[in-house]
């Protein structure tokens, strides 16, 4: 699906790159199969993001998605936490991606979303969709709390939803989130960095987000069409689910 790698170019680490191809994307997005107000929403941010300065952009970025948990590029990381099963849960989806010809190295993390996203515009029309219905309780979580915010990126995660035919209800999920407290506030930030440890050599560096790097390469890339096996995030949707109520 063409429309999934104009979206994970979207939601990936804004570049000068993706700022030089917005004619290219916008015509795109006008391709994709997507109601007229989804399509205006994400026409109206391409102009808007690719008309002011990138760095004020690539600033604004880092706050939103690099700055606690909440609104978090890796799905795992709604689903499990900082669990030990989210180390495997990556395994699982890393051993996916090989099945597929997709080799990533070591360092970055099979679970970011637009890496993901890359991955399923790979795997057929049909396989795709059911990947997007995996995680669509995630991006509804991810629309809902960028509404609440006002912020214009919401329009990706939307986009995402109506793509995956899911049947979600995004007023339920609005209602779970009102009064939710930021986790991105100064304060915030300092409650998590005086509780969580601080991980020396290769095991922390390969917990850092790799923003902007999640690609394999052209050359390695075979494309092969595989049945996705995403029960991980399937039988932890509802726990997923219960938690965000309490």
């Amino acid at each position: 699906m063409q429309s999934l790698r104009v979206l994970s170019l979207l939601m990936d680490y804004p570049t000068a790159d993706l700022v030089a191809a917005k004619d290219e994307l916008i015509a795109l997005t006008l391709e994709a199969d997507l109601n007229q107000p989804t399509q205006q929403a994400l026409v109206d941010f391409i102009a808007q993001r690719c008309s002011h300065d990138l760095l004020d952009w690539q600033a604004e970025y880092d706050g939103l998605f690099e700055r606690g948990r909440s609104l978090s590029l890796l799905l795992f990381e709604h689903v499990h936490g900082e669990s030990r099963d989210r180390g495997q849960a990556m395994v699982n989806l890393m051993q996916q991606y090989k099945a597929a010809g997709l080799e990533l190295d070591a360092k970055e993390l099979p679970d970011y979303i637009p890496l993901y996203l890359e991955f399923l515009s790979t795997q057929g029309e049909q396989n795709a969709q059911l990947g997007l219905q995996e995680v669509a309780h995630i991006l509804a979580l991810l629309a809902c709390r960028l509404q609440e915010r006002k912020n214009n990126y919401a329009a990706i995660f939307s986009a995402l939803l109506q793509l995956s035919g899911a049947k979600v209800d995004l007023t339920d999920v609005q209602q779970q989130i009102v009064g939710e407290k930021r986790d991105d506030t100064p304060e915030a930030l300092d409650k998590v960095w005086e509780e969580e440890a601080v991980t020396f050599g290769a095991e922390g560096a390969g917990d850092a987000c790799a923003t902007g790097t999640n690609r394999p390469l052209p050359g390695q890339r075979r494309d092969q069409e595989q049945v996705l096996d995403l029960s991980e995030l399937t039988t932890r949707a509802q726990t997923f689910s219960a938690n965000l109520r309490n």
